[in-house]
């Protein structure tokens, strides 16, 4: 496993629609786990694809309080959401940076495992945020595109 560059705001490439994913390999494996351990060593919940200049439709994310809870998604799709929530996000290609969103409360997912099997899987709370979140960077879309009205990005003082 290697740590890969995570791209920032400015890089175009964050800006572009990522491509299906057509092969389940070693070299997607090999992927797959240099983004978790590039996430876990950021301290994000997510990464995905563009993030670290891989132009494929691909996910990971861990949104558990013990970081043991790793998720793979690959060519994932939002199939079902329900309610709302509005909070602050964050992301590790705007480092330091928060902005207030409004998502769907509840989402449903499906998208293949590592080995190219469908699966669906349900969040609620952070676990859909950030569904939404990495989900939006596949096609291009930082955070800060969908920030609520009224709203801007703001540096967060210690205690939140």
């Amino acid at each position: 496993m290697a740590l890969r560059n995570i791209r920032v705001d400015d890089d175009p490439i964050l800006r572009k629609h990522a491509r299906p994913v057509t092969e389940f390999n070693d070299r997607l494996f090999d992927l797959l786990d240099d983004m978790a351990e590039t996430m876990y060593k950021a301290n994000g919940v997510g990464l995905a694809g563009p993030q670290v200049g891989v132009l494929r439709r691909v996910v990971v994310m861990d949104v558990s309080e013990d970081r043991n809870e790793l998720i793979e998604l690959i060519n994932p799709e939002i199939t079902h959401t329900e309610g709302s929530q509005t909070g602050n996000e964050g992301c590790l290609s705007l480092p330091g940076l928060c902005g207030t969103v409004t998502r769907p409360m509840v989402v449903q997912v499906k998208a293949q495992n590592r080995h190219g099997k469908w699966c669906l899987y349900k969040g609620e709370g952070l676990k859909a945020r950030c569904f939404c979140h990495e989900l939006d960077h596949l096609d291009g879309i930082l955070y800060k595109d969908k920030l609520d009205e009224g709203t801007e990005l703001f540096r967060p003082s210690e205690d939140e």
